[in-house]
């Protein structure tokens, strides 16, 4: 029997999960009364933690007036006081938006506005996107065509938009050819060689996560890439789109965490921490200059859909911010930053198996490998991240193991977002879990 194959049933579906009784703050509690301290924010999403009684009023309080107010007969205090704090956040000329209720829809909205920004200017042959492999974009079709996400592909691949793939931007595993000095260049003229190639007069935009989640394991854009990334994109006229469905909102220590390379984005996505999951939000957020060129020629974009602008969804993003700002957690994630990354060297010191520890902010990863020399990954077939995962589980920790991240098969990465909001104590309690469940995995597995 696989190693595979003998895992528990629950490790391969949602079909048998402990099932979620209440939440507060970085705990949560299932119906038989376990805790779980909640390392990851669940996939990066519960950024001020669970049950906050003040997002939780904001939303009572929008519900008792209006859930919704359908965003195209009517506008609302909620959707405009985020609006323009979002604005502020990002500041530069990020001023225009389109709300929709999680990360896939924004994703999806900027392919759109990006296709009918070359409309409006009369270059309808810009249809073509370049992106990157081993980056994740979303799950709507448009979305999931821009992502180099092969293990979530695979059942949809002849539906999907054929779409440009470069390598990844990572410094730990950069592309041949290239050390961790010189990948940022190497990559960036991958970029200039496949427009010219495809003809800069096809290509609509170039999308990419600053700090790749999900699919790479919290891979920070290399030294100088994103500002070579912006040069090349306004050279041939290639919008440029950031995605910060995972990385943004104060995830890595500043709003935009394209902002920490020194770089506006044409267009860019944000979700997660938003609106902290407390309802579903997005947004994917614009230039004036690309909202000029729309508005001019169409009036509005064209993209939307019923729960657009979601009144009470508005209001808990509103609510959220608002904390966010207030207690000044943005800076305290950037401040604690180093600490973090710290306390993960420390607590996985001796672990011969961790290759790199890696990320920005409260977005940090463990990737973990067959030889520290050579960098071989373990075997796909071994499933350590799901091992983890579920070790770590039942230990009280939730954590975000992924797999895959070296080529799309193999490769083991452990995440860890932490809610901006979480004590000392906390932290401590993240750090000394997650290192006891891998060398309880690796050790279980004959690896240590």
């Amino acid at each position: 029997m696989s190693s595979a194959a003998a895992l528990p049933q629950h490790i391969h579906s949602t079909g048998d999960l402990p099932k979620v009784a209440w939440a507060k703050g970085s705990y949560v509690y299932d119906v038989d009364g376990k805790q779980y301290i909640d390392g990851s924010g669940g996939p990066a999403v519960y950024c001020i933690g669970h049950s906050n009684p003040e997002v939780n009023g904001a939303i009572k309080e929008q519900l008792d007036r209006i859930a919704h107010g359908y965003r195209y007969n009517f506008s609302s205090d909620a959707l405009e006081e985020l609006t323009e704090i979002i604005r502020r956040r990002c500041g530069g000329t990020l001023n225009n938006m389109v709300y929709v209720t999680g990360g896939s829809e924004a994703v999806e909205s900027c392919l759109k506005l990006a296709l009918q920004y070359h409309a409006a200017n009369g270059e309808m042959s810009r249809r073509r996107f370049i992106a990157r492999e081993r980056s994740w974009h979303g799950n709507t079709l448009g979305a999931l065509s821009v992502s180099g996400f092969l293990e979530r592909k695979r059942a949809f691949e002849g539906s999907l938009l054929d779409v440009s793939r470069l390598s990844p931007a990572n410094s730990y595993r950069p592309v041949a050819g290239a050390t961790a000095k010189t990948v940022g260049e190497a990559c960036a003229k991958e970029l200039e060689d496949e427009i010219l190639r495809v003809g800069p007069e096809k290509i609509c935009a170039f999308v990419f996560e600053p700090v790749v989640g999900a699919a790479g394991g919290c891979v920070p854009a290399p030294e100088g890439y994103a500002k070579r990334v912006r040069d090349i994109c306004d050279k041939y006229g290639v919008l440029l789109i950031s995605d910060e469905v995972m990385c943004g909102a104060g995830r890595t220590g500043t709003w935009r965490a394209l902002e920490q390379d020194g770089v506006e984005p044409d267009i860019m996505s944000v979700a997660k921490g938003l609106a902290a999951g407390y309802l579903p939000l997005g947004a994917a957020i614009y230039t004036d200059r690309v909202a000029d060129v729309i508005h001019g020629k169409h009036g509005a974009p064209m993209t939307g859909h019923t729960f657009t602008g979601h009144t009470a969804c508005c209001a808990a993003g509103v609510a959220v911010q608002k904390i966010v700002e207030r207690e000044r957690l943005v800076e305290r994630v950037h401040a604690m930053e180093g600490k973090l990354r710290s306390m993960l060297v420390e607590a996985t010191k001796g672990i011969e198996a961790v290759g790199d520890i890696r990320g920005r902010g409260f977005f940090q990863a463990i990737e973990l490998v067959a030889d520290r020399t050579t960098k071989k990954p373990f075997g796909a077939e071994r499933k350590l991240f799901m091992k983890i995962r579920q070790r770590a589980f039942d230990n009280g920790l939730i954590c975000y193991p992924v797999g895959g991240n070296v080529d799309g098969v193999n490769g083991d990465v452990v995440i860890l977002a932490p809610p901006y909001n979480v004590t000392d104590d906390e932290l401590v309690e993240i750090v000394d879990k997650t290192a006891a469940s891998i060398r309880q995995v690796l050790k279980a597995e004959g690896l240590a």
